[in-house]
C-alpha cells in the first residue's frame, strides 16, 4: 500500500511538472516542422528479452502518442524516419517481415483515423517505395490520395529513404530536364534544386529541429540537404520510451537556442 501511494505521488508530481513545462513551452516558439529519428526499437527489445518486433510495435504506438502531442502543440509539420534503405539491405529477412507487418497494421489503421481527417493533414511518403512490399506500397498511395487536398498539417514518414539517394534522384531529375531544355543550367539554384527534392510539397520542407532518440549523436543519412540549419536535439532514451516531457524540453532547448542561420 505504501509503495501505490508513493507511485500516485510519483505520478501526480509528473504530471504537474508536464503541466507546468507545456505552460512555459506553449509561451515561445513552436517549431514549425519537427523531423524525428526514431532510435532504439530494437536495443528497447533486446533489454527486455522480447523479440526485436514487439520493440517495433511500441515504437508504432509511440509514434501515434508523438503525432498527438504534436497536434496539441500546434507543431505544423511532422517528418517521422521509420525505416532507412540501409535497414532493407543489412537486416534479416525475417526482421524485414515482422517489421512489414507492424508497418501495414498501422498504415491500415490511418485510413480511418480522424485525426487526419479532423485536422486536415497531408501525408507523404518519402522513399524509394519500390523497394516496399506491394501492400505497404498501396497504403501509402491511399493515404496520400486521400488527404492530397489538405493543406493544414502535414505528416510525412521516411521509408525506404536514403538522403544520399533523394539527392541523386533529385539530379538526375534535373539533368533530364535540362537535357530535354525544360531548365537552363543557369537557372539551377537552391530554390530550384529543393523542387526535386521528396520534400518539394511542404511548405516549410526544412526541419527547423530532428530529434533523435537513443542517444546517438549521428544524422544517418537522414535530410541532408534539408537539415542544412536544423537543430538537433538527442534525447538519451530508446524511442518506445520518449515521452511527453522529452518533447517539451526539446522544444525548450530549441527555443533557448540562437539562431543565426550564418549570419
Amino acid at each position: 500500500m505504501n509503495l501505490l501511494r508513493t507511485l500516485l505521488r510519483l505520478g501526480g508530481a509528473y504530471k504537474l511538472y508536464e503541466r507546468m513545462l507545456e505552460g512555459e513551452v506553449k509561451d515561445g516558439e513552436i517549431p514549425s516542422h519537427i523531423a524525428f529519428i526514431l532510435d532504439g526499437n530494437r536495443r528497447w527489445a533486446r533489454l527486455r528479452n522480447v523479440p526485436s518486433w514487439m520493440g517495433h510495435e511500441e515504437g508504432a504506438k509511440k509514434a501515434d502518442e508523438v503525432l498527438d502531442w504534436c497536434l496539441e502543440l500546434g507543431v505544423k509539420t511532422v517528418t517521422l524516419f521509420i525505416l532507412s534503405t540501409e535497414n532493407i539491405s543489412r537486416r534479416s529477412r525475417h526482421e524485414l517481415l515482422k517489421l512489414y507487418e507492424v508497418i501495414e497494421r498501422h498504415l491500415r489503421s490511418k485510413l480511418d483515423d480522424k485525426r487526419i481527417h479532423e485536422n486536415k493533414v497531408r501525408v507523404k511518403a518519402l522513399g524509394r517505395l519500390n523497394l516496399l512490399p506491394s501492400t505497404i506500397r498501396k497504403l501509402l498511395m491511399e493515404l496520400e490520395d486521400m488527404t492530397r487536398t489538405y493543406d493544414e498539417r502535414y505528416l510525412n514518414i521516411a521509408i525506404a529513404y536514403g538522403g544520399r539517394d533523394e539527392i541523386i534522384e533529385a539530379a538526375r531529375k534535373l539533368a533530364r530536364d535540362v537535357v530535354h531544355g525544360k531548365v537552363m543550367p543557369e537557372e539551377i539554384n537552391e530554390e530550384l534544386f529543393s523542387k526535386y527534392l521528396y520534400t518539394s510539397h511542404l511548405p516549410n520542407p526544412y526541419p527547423d529541429m530532428i530529434i533523435r532518440t537513443s542517444g546517438e549523436l549521428r544524422i544517418s543519412n537522414f535530410l541532408l540537404w534539408q537539415s542544412a540549419y536544423s537543430e538537433i536535439v538527442v534525447i538519451d532514451v530508446y524511442w518506445p520510451e520518449f515521452r511527453k516531457i522529452d518533447l517539451l524540453r526539446a522544444i525548450r532547448t530549441y527555443q533557448k537556442r540562437n539562431r543565426r542561420f550564418g549570419r
